[in-house]
């Protein structure tokens, strides 16, 4: 009876504990983020990252958000372990019981393929969707290590990484100082065919997301990364300008003399078609804009057109009718009988979702293109702040107070509507990623360094 119980509950549309987290983050929003297309509050609780679990890395990257001990600290497995257990439990509390959450630090596939397995398998453990964060130049041998147990058995279903590759990044084998992003393609496409080769040998399946740093020297190249890359395996193109946060030394002048629209016109450019971001909205648009959709052949057709009042209509349908983070359950089978359970109380919504699957064929060239197949693909791009404003943003937040000046006054607003948060559960808080790195890495490295030194020259043990 209970194992009865315990899966009715899971198969319940909504659950409970999940509604009430979402409804505690709709409450906390500012207004100016409380727009109709928010999905903080509503379909999410944003998403989750570690810190303090692995800060070293062995690239040398400009800029870099790592303070300047980072790489002081040992690289230790049970330290991270138990920190990652630790932090996922807290934010299970305090954000519901299911979640996307990253697996960051300085570079992951510097922990032992087991440490790397047994931190995922605690994130999992905590209901949370783990992604590992990493360069991408780690070898093939590693990625089946952590993957595949000593008998070869898979331990995973899946797998998700973000791989950062772009020009920024000094180290990479074969690519030390690349001069242009066309000279990283090939790494691209490398990194993709490692978990196809993964997928085809052992079934586990992959969601790999690619990150670029933009700075006004590779923004012209945005676009021909996307048109290059697009098909290479990615599900995600995430574009980040650079900001002055982490190392000073590494550093350099001009990181703001590009905008929001000029790096987002770039991937425009690169998709070939206009990009809707407010339709769905995950956060505050002056840090994030988003585009759910699909590659149907050449065409890309994004989930939603914001210009549509149909398709506005049934996004708001979905949103009253699922609360909570759905979206973050790993399991398909789930999500498919929590929908069928769904139906089968609102009948009505089986006509909003033929209608909308109607609009999107027709967008998408009619179902005889729909009918060749769908890749779906997200786009993003993520504005971090400067530490300058962080700093004194977040100390008057502390205080309870708000800003007389407009500058100080909009972090403030971008900091409370942050989609992505870092735990301390020694504390009982929880913090933007913006604080984490601009204001308490520095000391959590240093404490580090002191509890974990690492041994003077040593190098990486590459797979």
């Amino acid at each position: 009876m209970r194992w009865v119980q315990r899966w009715e509950r899971r198969l319940r549309p909504v659950d409970e504990a999940a509604a009430a987290a979402a409804a505690r983050r709709w409450a906390a929003l500012p207004a100016v983020a409380r727009t109709p297309g928010q999905l903080i509050g509503r379909r999410s609780t944003g998403c989750e990252g570690t810190h303090g679990v692995f800060p070293a890395c062995d690239f040398a990257c400009k800029p870099c958000y790592h303070s300047r001990d980072a790489n002081k600290v040992r690289v230790d497995g049970p330290h991270t372990v138990a920190t990652v257990d630790a932090q996922m439990a807290f934010l299970a509390s305090e954000r519901g019981p299911a979640a996307f959450a990253q697996l960051i630090g300085g570079e992951v596939s510097l922990l032992a393929p087991a440490d790397h397995a047994a931190a995922l398998q605690a994130m999992r453990a905590h209901g949370r969707v783990p992604m590992s964060m990493t360069h991408g130049d780690f070898d093939e041998a590693y990625l089946r290590q952590v993957a595949l147990d000593a008998a070869g058995r898979r331990r995973f279903r899946s797998l998700s990484f973000a791989a950062h590759i772009d020009t920024t990044m000094f180290g990479r084998r074969g690519a030390e100082k690349p001069r242009s992003e066309a000279a990283l393609h090939l790494h691209r496409a490398a990194f993709c065919a490692m978990f196809d080769r993964l997928r085809r040998e052992h079934g586990v399946k992959a969601y790999l997301a690619h990150n670029m740093t933009v700075t006004p020297a590779n923004l012209g190249q945005v676009a021909e990364v996307v048109r290059r890359c697009r098909r290479q395996g990615w599900r995600m193109f995430s574009f980040q300008p650079a900001a002055y946060v982490g190392n000073e030394q590494r550093w350099t002048e001009g990181f703001r003399t590009i905008s929001d629209d000029d790096v987002w016109a770039q991937i425009e450019a690169g998709v070939g078609r206009s990009l809707p971001y407010r339709a769905l909205q995950f956060g505050d648009l002056r840090c994030n804009r988003t585009t759910w959709g699909a590659w149907v052949g050449e065409r890309y057709v994004p989930l939603l057109d914001e210009d549509d009042p149909a398709d506005l209509a049934a996004r708001d349908a979905l949103f009253e009718a699922l609360p909570g983070n759905y979206l973050s359950e790993p399991s398909t089978a789930v999500k498919v009988l929590r929908i069928a359970r769904l139906l089968v109380r609102r009948p009505r919504l089986v006509g909003t979702a033929v209608a909308f699957g109607w609009r999107f064929a027709r967008r998408a060239g009619g179902l005889r293109a729909v009918r060749h197949g769908i890749a779906p693909m997200t786009f993003v791009m993520h504005r971090f702040m400067d530490a300058e404003v962080v700093a004194p943003a977040w100390e008057l937040l502390q205080r309870g107070e708000r800003s007389d000046d407009p500058e100080l006054l909009a972090a403030q607003e971008r900091l409370e509507a942050c989609v992505y948060s870092m735990a301390h559960p020694e504390r009982g808080e929880l913090v933007p990623a913006c604080v984490q790195h601009c204001l308490l890495d520095p000391a959590e490295n240093r404490a580090l360094a002191v509890a974990l030194p690492r041994s003077p020259g040593r190098e990486r043990a590459r797979v």
